[in-house]
């Protein structure tokens, strides 16, 4: 019974904020799942004046009103490889119906891709329970938690108007609180995680935000800030507060990794040596974590460097001069997201290190857990 109520809970909470509606805002225009029974070659006007190609697609609707129909449409290439879909027979795609007064129209919106994208999360979900099976279980609830923090409280709320650095906190400690204490239990462990966690955390968004007021990041060097500007609630978003956001978001996984990573090395030396020293105990907890910090460094740089290769390729490419690269908006906005939320993760370290030492020098060790009465 038990398992079977924590297998309910997991999969309602992975999949709160995710549901697959067919119909769009407007009622006129569906969104249906087809495939592609075949593909013929035409030769029109309009396609040599404005497109490179058109092809005669014959689709067949698989679900929705006109499931098991089959339309025959133009469907026009352009010669763009970011926006053309260049389908072909057995091709699964989203189209789009368009009900009119007296016709249907249909359009080939996208590939569907959802079928192996639910495939290698059921596959990461059977690995980690398998492998994982009690902790994994739990890495699992806390993650459907995480989840649904983010798009429940954190996004709508942004979108509402509300200060997005203060949600971000909040959600940021509220994630920290749930995972740690589900992962560990409550403990000395757990709380000199927290500590360490919240401040490296809290250290990369103050950092973000002095560097970034002083070198006037906007926090529009993305594309996708700027459309926000267009969208249809017309809220005045504080774009410099998403991207502070952003970076304390993004830091916060790295940075709970190191310090729960250094907690738990200390907690497993107080346990082996309950008579070791504070001094010695700390300076076990930065040993551990200077080990931790020189991979996890890199993982961090990596991953927003991974992110901007198209970037920094066009800039080799055209031999644009480093001095300016590093004064563009885009890319000093990286770097600073980059090094803030590193210089987080550093500061991790020796917060959880002295944190968790000065409260088994106060609390002692229990026999198992390291409660604190």
């Amino acid at each position: 019974m038990r398992k079977n109520f924590i297998i309910i809970m997991i999969i309602t909470i992975l999949f709160t904020g995710f549901s697959y509606s067919a119909d769009t805002t407007q009622e006129e225009m569906i969104t249906e799942r087809g495939k592609v029974i075949a593909v013929d070659e035409v030769d029109t006007e309009e396609s040599a004046e404005d497109f490179l190609e058109s092809k005669l697609v014959t689709i067949e609707v698989l679900s929705g009103k006109y499931e098991g129909q089959q339309f025959t449409i133009k469907h026009y290439l352009s010669g763009s490889y970011g926006y053309d879909l260049p389908v072909k027979a057995g091709d699964r795609v989203l189209i789009v119906v368009e009900e009119l007064e007296d016709s249907v129209e249909v359009y080939i919106a996208d590939y569907i891709r959802d079928t192996y994208v639910f495939g290698v999360i059921a596959l990461f979900i059977a690995l980690l329970v398998i492998i994982g099976k009690k902790t994994g279980v739990k890495a699992l609830v806390t993650l459907g938690i995480t989840i649904t923090l983010v798009m429940k409280f954190l996004l709508p709320g942004i979108l509402r108007g509300y200060s997005p650095i203060l949600l971000t906190v909040i959600t940021s400690i509220l994630i920290t609180l749930i995972t740690i204490f589900i992962i560990a239990g409550i403990s000395i462990k757990s709380f000199s995680a927290i500590i360490g966690i919240m401040g490296g955390v809290i250290t990369a968004g103050l950092i973000t935000f002095i560097i970034g007021s002083q070198v006037k990041l906007t926090g529009l060097s993305g594309e996708e800030a700027t459309m926000l500007m267009y969208i249809p609630q017309n809220i005045q978003f504080d774009f410099k507060g998403l991207l502070f956001s952003g970076i304390m978001l993004g830091a916060l996984g790295a940075v709970m990794d190191v310090g729960i990573s250094v907690a738990s090395a200390m907690e497993e030396i107080k346990r082996l040596s309950p008579h070791v020293k504070v001094r010695e105990l700390i300076m076990s907890g930065m040993n551990v974590g200077k080990d931790i910090m020189g991979t996890m460094t890199n993982t961090l740089i990596l991953a927003y460097t991974g992110s901007a290769i198209p970037l920094l390729l066009l800039f080799m490419a055209y031999e644009t001069d480093m001095i300016k690269i590093i004064n563009l908006d885009i890319i000093a906005t990286e770097i600073v997201r980059a090094v803030s939320g590193t210089i987080g993760l550093i500061l991790t370290i020796p917060i959880t290190a002295f944190t968790s030492g000065i409260l088994y020098e106060k609390y002692g060790a229990s026999s198992n857990k390291n409660t604190v009465d």
